[in-house]
């Protein structure tokens, strides 16, 4: 389950969309327009299970997303979509991790606080026995060029 963002935890002017979040259903998103940038020399890590609820989370994870550990265990991952995220990119996601297989993308990641951070991902499925069990998730700090190019090319491909 996951919750509608609310008013109270957002930092500056924000808009409101609701999405409809791949095995979750509708949620309630506020969002700014305040960039939050990657640390250098930094890695976001989490692990979820095979629904994608996040299993753990390192300190960077806390720090960049603006939730408590707390709010974030047993969370999934989704509750980190922002809604300039085209939804082509989480189906690709899902359909290559979902066959065994490593994905990696420039993902616009969600604050709690309504702002954003950008992100190269690397997802890797966790196979135990042949089967997929779960999945762990390695963030680094992506190129401002190709961030560029993610800017001008996400919104086509709604």
């Amino acid at each position: 389950m996951i919750n509608d963002m609310k008013a109270e935890d957002i930092v500056g002017e924000y808009k409101e969309v609701t999405l409809q979040l791949y095995k979750v259903g509708p949620r309630k998103i506020l969002y700014t327009e305040i960039e939050t940038p990657f640390p250098e020399g930094k890695l976001i890590v989490s692990t979820t299970d095979k629904d994608g609820n996040i299993t753990h989370v390192n300190h960077a994870f806390i720090e960049m997303s603006g939730y408590t550990e707390a709010e974030l265990i047993g969370a999934p991952h989704s509750i980190l979509r922002h809604p300039d995220m085209p939804p082509a990119a989480f189906n690709d996601l899902w359909d290559t991790v979902q066959k065994g297989e490593k994905w990696q993308g420039i993902v616009k990641n969600l604050r709690k606080d309504g702002g954003y951070y950008w992100v190269k991902a690397t997802v890797i499925p966790n196979i135990r026995n042949g089967q997929v069990v779960g999945y762990t998730s390695v963030r680094r700090k992506p190129s401002s060029i190709v961030v560029d190019e993610c800017i001008k090319l996400y919104p086509t491909l709604f």
